[in-house]
């Protein structure tokens, strides 16, 4: 069992700030942070985190986008993605069935329980990585 390390991907800074407090402070987890798709690209290649939590609307290349290019590059392709989005409600887990992601977490989420609602939808048992 290892402390994850988690890539938050968002553009809006305060967003990527509370995600990362909150993984850090409450979850105990090493985050890398990125304001878009490609810093998050390189990221990704560089540390090859444990799971990215990848925002669905940013200006440049928006989330779904971001995620294909991850699912392309064999040094990427096996990192397990969880979408964060303000634009879910019931049932709209139908729209993101068509590409591979664990999951979907809604904004705004609650910063106390998101460490553990990501490590659910990971299977991470006592939120480490198996």
């Amino acid at each position: 069992m290892t402390v994850p390390r988690v890539l938050v991907v968002d553009d809006d800074d305060s967003i990527r700030e509370i995600t990362q407090i909150a993984l850090e402070v409450v979850g105990g987890w090493e985050v890398l942070s990125a304001n878009g798709g490609e810093p998050a690209l390189a990221l990704a290649r560089e540390h090859h985190p444990d799971a990215v939590l990848l925002d669905v609307m940013m200006p440049e290349m928006d989330g779904p986008t971001t995620f294909a290019h991850l699912r392309a590059d064999a040094a990427t392709s096996d990192i397990p993605v969880i979408l964060l989005t303000a634009k879910v409600q019931v049932g709209d887990r139908q729209a993101w069935s068509d590409i591979d992601v664990v999951g979907v977490i809604a904004k705004p989420f609650d910063p106390m329980t998101l460490h553990s609602q990501v490590a659910e939808m990971l299977g991470w048992v006592g939120g480490q990585v198996p």
